[in-house]
């Protein structure tokens, strides 16, 4: 796996991946860099402009989730529009799950900021956990450079009803609009 490191206004990011997808986005400190191959600098470039306001969407192939419930989570985080928030009971409600687990796979999720876990609040609108970089600062932080929206809205009540509309590219090739 090669790793690249971009600077942001949360700290390094760390991008590593294999030939074929993004395995792991680490805040702060992670992997050393090494090579910068043709999928990490269009991953860099996506993020960059993430933080100058330029992004209209990621556009990159992702590693698979762990656990079939994790690709749950991860497509209705995906589904949450740019610049708005769910709850982990949200979430929750549109996969047929329950909060805890949800936040555990959100907790989980290795590809931060591209899979917007930052997006997902605890109940009544708290901040809620984050496990990249400097935890709840930096889930602040990210909200507040990125978001639009500061209270959960729910848009979609099932997001099985918009499934068929979102992709996310992993290895078998879909495609991801976060």
């Amino acid at each position: 796996m090669d790793t690249v490191i971009i600077p942001s206004p949360i700290g390094a990011i760390h991008i590593t991946a294999d030939d074929t997808c993004i395995q792991r986005i680490d805040i702060g400190s992670g992997a050393d860099a090494t090579t910068e191959t043709p999928l990490l600098r269009k991953a860099s470039a996506q993020l960059l402009e993430y933080f100058t306001g330029t992004f209209t969407g990621f556009d990159l192939p992702l590693g698979d989730p762990a656990t079939p419930f994790q690709a749950q989570v991860r497509s209705a985080m995906i589904a949450i529009p740019f610049g708005e928030t769910r709850s982990y009971g949200e979430l929750a409600t549109s996969i047929g799950g329950v909060p805890r687990a949800v936040g555990q796979a959100c907790g989980a999720n290795p590809i931060p900021i591209i899979v917007p876990c930052h997006r997902v609040l605890a109940a009544g609108g708290r901040i809620g956990g984050f496990s990249g970089g400097n935890g709840t600062p930096t889930k602040q932080k990210l909200l507040g450079a990125r978001s639009r929206a500061a209270v959960p809205v729910m848009t979609q009540p099932n997001h099985r009803d918009i499934l068929p509309a979102i992709t996310t590219r992993t290895k078998t090739g879909s495609r991801i609009h976060a």
